[in-house]
């Protein structure tokens, strides 16, 4: 399990490399991207670029729920694609989160900004597994010690194991298995916060840690998975998105950079695409953060 390294504020250069070799020709080859760094309260993305190989032209758009998309095409023939992508990104921790108690999820305002959050999308409500969850996590006393619990509990009582699931995996194959990777534990807090009627959303993204002393400066990290769950104020003030990672047993900080968030993983997979031929596909892929002091220069490829 990595070791988080806990800063007031930190500085990144995200190197995110993709190359895809086939083993015949290929044209038409679309692919959406989603690896632009978020810009919001506490992190902000000070430079971005986008470098391919066969080049190409590069287009953006924000989707549904405010990721930026960067699509690009390659119409002619070609046996391999490279993706590079670079980044620098600020990061800082995020405030105290509120306690407000359960009664204040029923207030309409709430409910009107959790809209679609609130709704299920993957549920096995009859298993033995969730039951437990969802009776432990009920009994807490705010919306928050209930996120904090979940994020406890799932980490306990499941194994974290690479190859026990897929990328479609439901969460009742996770409870089924007792194993998974961070986007199943995300997938199992979600459904349990939205059974209790907290807005909750799924996060993409890249996680600072190292495995041993913390001492690196530059890590090789694997794309990471968090939520979101929105907890409501006490004093009438607009309800807060609170970060927390399951996986990690705790609320998310500033060693977590935000690419985007959706319903599920599949609102914001890193990279989607399709081409035309029939070659099989070789990925290679890999994540290279590198912790800057502030104010550092960062040689960043533009698009």
């Amino acid at each position: 399990m990595p070791v988080i390294i806990p800063r007031d504020e930190m500085n990144f250069a995200i190197r995110y490399l993709t190359t895809y070799t086939y083993d015949a020709d290929v044209a038409d080859n679309l692919n959406a991207l989603r690896v632009k760094p978020a810009a919001n309260g506490q992190q902000r993305c000070d430079e971005f670029g986008v470098r391919l190989d066969p080049e190409g032209r590069l287009h953006r758009h924000n989707d549904y729920f405010g990721t930026e998309v960067v699509e690009f095409e390659i119409s002619r023939p070609h046996r391999k694609l490279t993706i590079d992508v670079r980044a620098r990104v600020s990061t800082k921790a995020a405030g105290e989160p509120p306690r407000a108690p359960w009664t204040a999820l029923s207030d309409p305002a709430y409910i009107e900004a959790g809209g679609e959050f609130l709704l299920q999308s993957d549920d096995a409500p009859t298993h033995s597994a969730l039951i437990e969850l969802l009776a432990a996590t009920g009994a807490t006393s705010t919306p928050l010690d209930a996120l904090l619990l979940i994020c406890e509990l799932i980490p306990d009582r499941f194994e974290y194991r690479r190859g026990a699931t897929y990328v479609d995996s439901t969460v009742e194959d996770l409870l089924d298995v007792g194993a998974g990777v961070c986007q199943d534990f995300v997938h199992l807090g979600l459904c349990v916060l939205r059974h209790h009627g907290i807005a909750a959303r799924y996060v993409s993204g890249y996680l600072f840690a190292t495995n041993g002393t913390g001492a690196e400066e530059s890590v090789e990290v694997d794309t990471h998975a968090w939520l979101e769950a929105l907890l409501p104020v006490l004093d009438g003030s607009e309800p807060v998105w609170v970060a927390a990672d399951p996986t990690n047993r705790g609320l998310a900080g500033e060693t977590h950079v935000k690419i985007g968030h959706g319903r599920h993983y599949a609102d914001v997979p890193p990279i989607k695409g399709v081409y035309r031929g029939m070659a099989e596909a070789e990925l290679e892929a890999s994540v290279t953060m590198t912790r800057l002091e502030r104010g550092d220069p960062a040689s960043i490829a533009r698009s």
